[in-house]
């Protein structure tokens, strides 16, 4: 009692202040405003660099704590958030859906909202929640519960509650929003229960829908509350009714790219698993692609429609996804590009106007799916490490069983790489595993696991799995690669003081040199880190913050892997450094 008395108290006296609402202007120049950090990604186009440079190389080793934020209470499951600061305040949000506002200068907390999350949720994969977002005088969270609240940033106090879906037929929400224009913007979570992906638009102020565009084909977007389009054409890529449950989720939310007044959104798995359920026609034909599924869509911020769309694995079978994130960048010769490093293993290289497919390279090694990916942008599959269709099995429970890599959690998964317009590299976190996978006979039943598939993940090295990377996405080289033994699983980010920072399971956040990849400098976090970094300018000096709390889907579903990482022990500290101005030149 006496805690929530102080931190309603304290909300209140922020109350009294002033405080300056947060435009489409500010949320535009995140990345150059080095004194607040507004939008997941530092910036709409993800790319998670600063151009600070007061931290460098010749000083980084003069970090200090400057405060520590205990989540507290026995909610202590995969903390991957990424903090907003604004105004003097810090926002960040913990598992189980809590929405916590922070002293920015001493680390004390002003307010904390719990959502009131009914039972039966079925989040599929950890109690997780990857950030917030804030414009005008509010600050914007997803709950696991398919719902959107707003809250004034300045108390706390809620100012609406809408719903995304429905929470019973395995809904649920975790990433971050992404605001443009005045138009709040999320997507859905819950692949694995037959749901249908969708991105949806509200009005920030209001919460009203603007519009929705469901990413399987034959469902109906809408646009002011009337039926707009088709997405794509009925059962041009689906079989019978498979639409319907066709799965897609939108559950890592999107970026936007203000030079082409583009949204881009990844959907996921097509559901089930089970990929001989969902061939129509000559399986290796475009019949059996399944769209939209495991693709990234272009999508008009104003209406909803979708301008363009790339599959990164049509006819998906190993729940590779298409989710992660799209990073707009320019290449060195001032070509405008999309970056994204996929689940499956390749590192793709789009055109920023249309999505056309530039080019794409292997990232991690001993995938064995696919040979390649041909000219169009189209895996070349190894049809042989396809898991076996059960009908075909003698008793028909239980297809070939294959080893398959990367496994399903990804060559690289949610956990967000960064850019640096410095290096012209990019900082990928990846991981080297495999997977034994079959599929099995499945029937959709609202709310239950829709997969048609079982697996175990296993290690492919003795001494990593691991492995953060610096790629030249014009050449496909990769530059240096840093070893890890556990997996990666937080986010990264890069500065103008050429410094890439990270952290590991293990609980280290540390930071690396852009051009070698040498360790400079690392802290022990006390638990595994799996959030996003963020850096800030304070009265003259270079702040760094990251959240650390292990989790996450590794604990959950990595098989072998699990077992292995099975000694860490959870979290929910919030580490904030600085580099004390008179240690800046040293």
């Amino acid at each position: 009692m006496n805690r929530f008395i102080i931190a309603v108290t304290l909300g209140l006296m922020a109350a009294n202040t002033a405080y300056a609402d947060v435009t489409e202007e500010d949320l535009l120049n995140d990345t150059a405003s080095v004194d607040d950090v507004l939008t997941n990604g530092m910036g709409r186009h993800l790319q998670r660099y600063s151009p600070m440079d007061i931290l460098n190389k010749e000083n980084v080793q003069n970090l200090v704590p400057a405060w520590a934020f205990s989540l507290g209470g026995e909610k202590q499951r995969g903390q991957e958030t990424q903090p907003i600061v604004h105004d003097g305040i810090m926002y960040i949000t913990g598992s189980y859906s809590r929405l916590y506002a922070i002293d920015v200068k001493t680390g004390q907390e002003l307010w904390q909202y719990d959502a009131r999350l009914p039972e039966g949720i079925l989040p599929c994969c950890d109690v997780v929640n990857r950030g917030a977002a804030i414009y005008g005088e509010n600050v914007y969270f997803g709950t696991l519960d398919a719902r959107i609240v707003a809250l004034n940033a300045k108390t706390g106090d809620v100012v609406w509650n809408k719903k995304i879906a429905d929470y019973k037929a395995g809904y649920s929400y975790t990433a971050a929003p992404l605001i443009v224009n005045g138009l709040i913007i999320t997507g859905n979570s819950g692949g694995e229960f037959g749901i249908v992906g969708e991105v949806q638009a509200r009005d920030a102020e209001t919460g009203d829908l603007v519009w929705t565009r469901p990413v399987i084909e034959g469902h109906m977007g809408t646009l002011d509350g009337e039926e707009s389009t088709m997405t794509g054409t009925l059962n041009a890529t689906w079989p019978g009714d498979m639409w319907k449950t066709g799965g897609g989720a939108t559950w890592l939310g999107g970026s936007y790219d203000a030079d082409t007044d583009t949204l881009v959104f990844g959907t996921g798995n097509p559901a089930p698993w089970n990929s001989w359920l969902r061939s129509a026609g000559n399986p290796e034909g475009t019949e059996g692609d399944n769209l939209y599924a495991a693709s990234r869509l272009g999508i008009d911020p104003a209406t909803g429609e979708i301008k363009w769309h790339f599959q990164t694995t049509p006819r998906e079978g190993w729940d590779y996804d298409g989710v992660n994130e799209v990073v707009a960048y320019e290449d060195r010769d001032g070509n405008k590009r999309f970056a994204t490093a996929d689940r499956n293993g390749f590192f793709y290289v789009l055109n920023r106007e249309d999505g056309a497919f530039v080019s794409a390279v292997p990232f991690v090694k001993d995938i064995s799916w696919a040979e390649g990916i041909d000219e169009n942008g189209r895996p070349i599959f190894v049809e042989a490490n396809r898991p076996g269709d059960p009908a075909t099995a003698a008793d028909g429970k239980k297809g070939e069983v294959v080893f398959a890599s990367p496994s399903f959690l990804g060559g690289k998964n949610w956990m967000p790489m960064a850019h640096s317009p410095k290096t012209g590299l990019f900082y990928v976190p990846s991981n080297e595993w495999g997977m034994d996978i079959w599929n099995e006979p499945i029937t959709y039943k609202k709310g239950a696991a829709y997969l048609g598939s079982g697996f175990t993940i296993k290690p492919n090295y003795e001494d990593h799995i691991g492995s953060l990377k610096a790629i030249d996405p014009d050449t496909g080289e990769i530059k240096w690669e840093v070893k890890n033994p556990s997996p990666l699983w937080g986010g990264v980010m890069t500065t103008a003081g050429g410094l890439v920072f990270t952290g590991t399971p293990e609980g280290k956040f540390i930071a690396f040199d852009d051009e070698t990849g040498e360790e400079l400098w690392s802290f022990q976090t006390g638990s595994g880190v799996i959030g996003q970094p963020i850096t800030w300018e304070q009265d003259g000096e270079q702040y760094l913050t990251v959240i650390s709390g292990w989790g996450g889907a590794v604990p959950l579903w990595g098989g072998e892997v699990a077992k292995q990482v099975s000694y860490l022990n959870q979290g929910g500290t919030l580490w904030t450094f600085r580099l004390p101005e008179q240690l800046a030149s040293k």
